[in-house]
Protein backbone atom coordinates (compact mmCIF):
# COMPACT_ATOMS: atom_id res chain seq x y z
CA UNK A 1 0.00 0.00 0.00
CA UNK A 2 1.22 3.64 -0.58
CA UNK A 3 -0.02 6.50 1.17
CA UNK A 4 -0.51 10.35 -0.12
CA UNK A 5 -0.76 12.93 1.54
CA UNK A 6 -1.47 16.17 -0.39
CA UNK A 7 -0.69 20.19 0.73
CA UNK A 8 0.94 23.51 -0.17
CA UNK A 9 3.57 22.55 1.95
CA UNK A 10 4.50 26.21 2.39
CA UNK A 11 6.89 25.18 4.00
CA UNK A 12 6.85 21.53 4.58
CA UNK A 13 7.33 20.97 8.82
CA UNK A 14 7.73 18.68 11.43
CA UNK A 15 3.90 18.18 11.62
CA UNK A 16 3.35 17.04 7.85
CA UNK A 17 6.62 14.66 8.40
CA UNK A 18 5.22 13.64 11.77
CA UNK A 19 1.98 12.65 10.48
CA UNK A 20 3.40 10.39 7.36
CA UNK A 21 5.18 8.59 9.60
CA UNK A 22 2.75 7.76 12.19
CA UNK A 23 0.27 6.79 8.95
CA UNK A 24 2.83 4.65 7.78
CA UNK A 25 3.62 3.05 10.72
CA UNK A 26 0.06 2.61 12.09
CA UNK A 27 -1.09 1.11 7.99
CA UNK A 28 1.76 -1.11 7.07
CA UNK A 29 2.00 1.39 4.28
CA UNK A 30 5.42 0.65 1.88
CA UNK A 31 6.06 4.60 1.31
CA UNK A 32 4.02 8.26 2.07
CA UNK A 33 4.55 10.15 -0.97
CA UNK A 34 4.22 13.94 -0.24
CA UNK A 35 2.70 16.20 -3.22
CA UNK A 36 2.87 20.13 -2.75
CA UNK A 37 -0.05 21.57 -4.80
CA UNK A 38 0.33 24.06 -7.65
CA UNK A 39 -2.75 25.54 -7.56
CA UNK A 40 -5.02 24.48 -4.46
CA UNK A 41 -8.67 24.82 -5.31
CA UNK A 42 -9.85 25.97 -1.80
CA UNK A 43 -6.94 28.59 -0.70
CA UNK A 44 -5.07 31.49 -2.51
CA UNK A 45 -1.68 31.02 -4.10
CA UNK A 46 1.65 29.52 -1.92
CA UNK A 47 3.60 32.10 -0.60
CA UNK A 48 6.77 30.05 -1.89
CA UNK A 49 7.13 29.69 -5.66
CA UNK A 50 6.41 25.86 -6.37
CA UNK A 51 9.61 24.82 -7.40
CA UNK A 52 10.79 25.67 -3.76
CA UNK A 53 7.97 24.43 -1.94
CA UNK A 54 9.25 21.06 -4.03
CA UNK A 55 12.79 21.45 -2.88
CA UNK A 56 11.68 21.74 1.28
CA UNK A 57 9.55 18.79 0.53
CA UNK A 58 12.51 16.65 -1.44
CA UNK A 59 15.03 18.42 1.57
CA UNK A 60 13.02 16.88 4.11
CA UNK A 61 12.47 13.35 2.62
CA UNK A 62 16.04 12.57 2.10
CA UNK A 63 17.13 10.40 4.10
CA UNK A 64 13.96 8.64 4.95
CA UNK A 65 13.11 5.67 2.86
CA UNK A 66 9.30 6.03 3.89
CA UNK A 67 8.77 9.40 2.86
CA UNK A 68 9.58 10.70 -0.77
CA UNK A 69 8.75 14.02 -2.45
CA UNK A 70 6.49 13.49 -5.74
CA UNK A 71 6.14 16.48 -8.24
CA UNK A 72 3.32 15.44 -10.57
CA UNK A 73 0.90 18.64 -9.63
CA UNK A 74 3.23 21.15 -10.08
CA UNK A 75 3.96 19.79 -13.61
CA UNK A 76 0.33 20.13 -14.38
CA UNK A 77 -1.46 23.13 -15.51
CA UNK A 78 -4.40 24.40 -13.85
CA UNK A 79 -5.83 24.08 -9.93
CA UNK A 80 -4.72 20.86 -8.31
CA UNK A 81 -7.61 18.78 -8.16
CA UNK A 82 -6.56 15.41 -6.02
CA UNK A 83 -9.19 13.26 -8.79
CA UNK A 84 -7.00 14.12 -11.44
CA UNK A 85 -3.61 13.51 -9.13
CA UNK A 86 -5.33 9.93 -8.29
CA UNK A 87 -6.06 9.44 -12.10
CA UNK A 88 -2.20 10.20 -12.85
CA UNK A 89 -1.02 7.82 -9.82
CA UNK A 90 -3.41 4.68 -11.20
CA UNK A 91 -1.46 5.18 -14.55
CA UNK A 92 1.40 4.65 -13.05
CA UNK A 93 0.71 2.53 -10.51
CA UNK A 94 -2.03 -0.13 -12.33
CA UNK A 95 -5.24 -0.43 -11.12
CA UNK A 96 -4.80 -3.08 -8.30
CA UNK A 97 -2.34 -1.13 -5.83
CA UNK A 98 -3.93 -0.17 -2.91
CA UNK A 99 -3.37 3.51 -2.53
CA UNK A 100 -4.42 5.32 0.55
CA UNK A 101 -5.38 9.09 0.42
CA UNK A 102 -4.48 10.69 3.56
CA UNK A 103 -6.28 14.05 4.91
CA UNK A 104 -7.10 15.48 8.06
CA UNK A 105 -10.33 15.42 9.91
CA UNK A 106 -11.38 19.25 8.69
CA UNK A 107 -10.58 18.24 5.10
CA UNK A 108 -12.67 15.42 5.38
CA UNK A 109 -15.73 17.39 6.65
CA UNK A 110 -15.59 19.69 3.57
CA UNK A 111 -14.76 17.10 1.03
CA UNK A 112 -18.75 17.49 -0.43
CA UNK A 113 -16.55 20.88 -1.91
CA UNK A 114 -13.71 18.95 -3.43
CA UNK A 115 -13.92 18.32 -7.56
CA UNK A 116 -15.66 15.32 -8.35
CA UNK A 117 -15.52 14.06 -4.91
CA UNK A 118 -17.78 10.63 -5.28
CA UNK A 119 -14.55 9.62 -8.25
CA UNK A 120 -12.39 9.41 -5.29
CA UNK A 121 -13.18 6.47 -3.89
CA UNK A 122 -13.44 4.68 -7.23
CA UNK A 123 -9.11 5.57 -7.25
CA UNK A 124 -7.88 5.30 -3.57
CA UNK A 125 -8.87 4.95 0.03
CA UNK A 126 -8.97 7.70 2.39
CA UNK A 127 -7.71 7.72 5.60
CA UNK A 128 -9.19 10.35 8.18
CA UNK A 129 -6.02 11.48 10.63
CA UNK A 130 -7.42 12.92 13.67
CA UNK A 131 -6.24 13.27 17.24
CA UNK A 132 -7.43 10.99 19.52
CA UNK A 133 -10.95 12.40 21.32
CA UNK A 134 -11.21 14.76 18.12
CA UNK A 135 -15.06 14.66 16.42
CA UNK A 136 -15.09 12.14 13.90
CA UNK A 137 -16.02 13.59 10.74
CA UNK A 138 -19.26 14.53 9.60
CA UNK A 139 -20.95 17.63 6.66
CA UNK A 140 -22.19 17.06 3.59
CA UNK A 141 -19.98 13.78 2.82
CA UNK A 142 -20.38 11.97 6.18
CA UNK A 143 -23.19 9.74 5.54
CA UNK A 144 -21.10 8.39 2.23
CA UNK A 145 -17.90 8.02 4.80
CA UNK A 146 -19.52 6.57 7.33
CA UNK A 147 -21.24 3.77 4.83
CA UNK A 148 -17.65 2.69 3.38
CA UNK A 149 -16.10 2.77 6.69
CA UNK A 150 -12.88 -0.26 7.45
CA UNK A 151 -12.39 -1.61 10.82
CA UNK A 152 -8.55 -1.51 9.87
CA UNK A 153 -5.16 -1.63 7.60
CA UNK A 154 -6.08 -5.13 6.38
CA UNK A 155 -9.53 -4.42 5.27
CA UNK A 156 -7.34 -1.47 3.02
CA UNK A 157 -4.86 -3.95 1.96
CA UNK A 158 -7.59 -6.36 0.91
CA UNK A 159 -8.96 -3.74 -1.69
CA UNK A 160 -7.40 -1.48 -3.91
CA UNK A 161 -9.61 1.46 -3.39
CA UNK A 162 -13.00 2.21 -1.65
CA UNK A 163 -12.75 2.18 2.07
CA UNK A 164 -12.95 4.80 4.40
CA UNK A 165 -10.69 4.36 7.83
CA UNK A 166 -10.04 6.84 11.08
CA UNK A 167 -6.91 6.46 12.40
CA UNK A 168 -6.51 8.28 15.39
CA UNK A 169 -2.50 9.31 15.65
CA UNK A 170 -0.83 12.18 17.59
CA UNK A 171 -0.76 15.24 15.53
CA UNK A 172 1.46 18.05 16.52
CA UNK A 173 0.20 21.67 16.69
CA UNK A 174 2.56 23.44 14.35
CA UNK A 175 1.05 25.70 11.81
CA UNK A 176 3.09 26.63 8.15
CA UNK A 177 0.79 30.05 8.48
CA UNK A 178 2.53 30.54 12.09
CA UNK A 179 6.17 29.35 10.32
CA UNK A 180 5.81 32.04 8.41
CA UNK A 181 4.73 35.18 10.53
CA UNK A 182 7.41 34.31 12.83
CA UNK A 183 10.02 34.29 9.63
CA UNK A 184 8.57 37.58 9.07
CA UNK A 185 9.33 38.84 12.11
CA UNK A 186 12.91 37.57 12.40
CA UNK A 187 11.56 34.82 14.98
CA UNK A 188 13.46 31.23 14.87
CA UNK A 189 11.97 28.46 13.87
CA UNK A 190 14.31 26.05 14.65
CA UNK A 191 13.05 22.85 15.32
CA UNK A 192 9.57 23.69 13.47
CA UNK A 193 10.54 22.65 10.16
CA UNK A 194 13.58 20.00 9.28
CA UNK A 195 17.23 21.80 8.95
CA UNK A 196 17.94 20.91 5.79
CA UNK A 197 14.62 23.14 4.98
CA UNK A 198 15.92 25.87 7.59
CA UNK A 199 18.79 26.41 5.56
CA UNK A 200 16.94 26.11 2.59
CA UNK A 201 14.78 29.03 3.26
CA UNK A 202 17.27 31.52 5.07
CA UNK A 203 19.86 30.51 1.66
CA UNK A 204 17.03 31.68 -0.20
CA UNK A 205 15.22 34.43 1.59
CA UNK A 206 11.60 32.92 1.71
CA UNK A 207 8.86 33.89 3.45
CA UNK A 208 10.12 37.93 4.25
CA UNK A 209 7.96 40.39 4.61
CA UNK A 210 4.51 40.31 3.07
CA UNK A 211 5.05 37.14 1.50
CA UNK A 212 4.22 35.51 5.23
CA UNK A 213 0.71 36.42 5.24
CA UNK A 214 -1.81 33.44 4.89
CA UNK A 215 -2.92 33.05 0.92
Amino acid sequence: MIGLLGGTFDPVHVGHLRAALEAREALGLEAVRLIPNARPPHRGLPAAPAPARLAMVRLACAGEPGLAADGRELARAGPSYTVDTLISLRRELGARRPLCLLLGADAARGLASWHRWRELFALAHLVVLRRPGQAAWEGAAGAELAARRADGAAALAAAPAGRVLELEIPLLEVSASDIRRRIAAGRSVRFLVPDPVLDYIRRHGLYAGPAAKEP
